[in-house]
């Protein structure tokens, strides 16, 4: 978990709404210093203190998480499925994601070559 990138998201996002640290505080039922350490990221916080931030700001829990999920979210994997299938389920679509940013990839210029 990135703390310090989890911090910056609420930053961005209690600034783009016009709010102070204090005004973001005092609609979770936080102390504002609490505020400024969780946008540090000097301060863990809770899951039902994320859940009340991410309503209050509008917000999905995933976005606020975004930089700590990984690049295939787990949750996109049937749940009927046995530990052994869900883990190479992971590793298969770990490996297409791994394919599609290589070709997503800008192609760098090649210098023109003289005849």
């Amino acid at each position: 978990m990135d703390y310090i990138l989890l911090g910056n998201r609420i930053r961005t996002k209690r600034k783009a709404m016009g709010w102070t640290q204090e005004q973001l505080a005092e609609a979770i039922g936080v102390s504002t210093s609490f505020i400024g350490h969780i946008e540090r990221g000097s301060r863990k916080s809770s899951i039902d203190t994320l859940v009340e931030l991410a309503n209050v700001m509008d917000v999905s829990a995933d976005f606020l998480l975004a930089d700590s999920l990984t690049t295939v979210a787990k949750s996109s994997i049937p749940q009927h499925l046995n530990a052994n299938q869900r883990t190479a389920m992971q590793e298969i679509l770990s490996a297409l994601q791994g394919q599609l940013d290589k070709w997503n990839a800008p192609v760098p210029e090649q210098p023109e070559q003289e005849d």
